[in-house]
């Protein structure tokens, strides 16, 4: 129940909102083409500004190269020797139980399928009978509108 009333939400939500794009539609096919735009103006065109000049940029003054002390040229000591170690001998695994073979299962034959009867054969159904027309309701004055004057 509460899918069919989300259907019909939406339905009602999608309807009202092409009703009212299809009203925006109408006023712009409706709207008049407007008149020409006025020209644009020209903008004037300003006098460059002078800049006064700059002085010139003083000269990076050289400075004497830095002398480095001779780097120690001690020896490292070797690296030690990584001692081998002796294999190791573990133990057999202890042996696993022998387990008793079992018989394989044998299921019991599928039953079969019963069956369908058919369905009988139904007499056909009558056409609908035409209904007689309504008459015309007469109409009430006092729903009309007043005369005009």
């Amino acid at each position: 129940m509460a899918s069919k009333t989300c259907f019909f939400l939406c339905l009602l939500i999608f309807v009202s909102l092409g009703y009212h794009t299809c009203l925006a539609a109408r006023h712009l096919l409706d709207t008049p083409v407007p008149a020409a735009p006025p020209p644009v103006p020209t903008i004037p065109t300003l006098p460059k500004p002078t800049l006064p000049t700059l002085p010139p940029m003083p000269a990076v003054p050289t400075l004497p190269k830095p002398t480095l002390p001779p780097l120690p040229s001690a020896q490292l000591p070797p690296l030690p020797v990584v001692p081998t170690l002796p294999k190791v001998t573990l133990p057999p695994l202890p042996s696993l139980p022998v387990t008793p073979s079992l018989p394989k299962p044998t299921l019991p034959p599928l039953p079969t399928m019963p069956t369908i009867p058919s369905i009988p054969t139904f007499p056909t159904i009558p056409s609908i009978p035409t209904i007689p027309s309504i008459p015309t309701i007469p109409k009430i004055p006092f729903f009309s509108p007043p005369p005009s004057n």
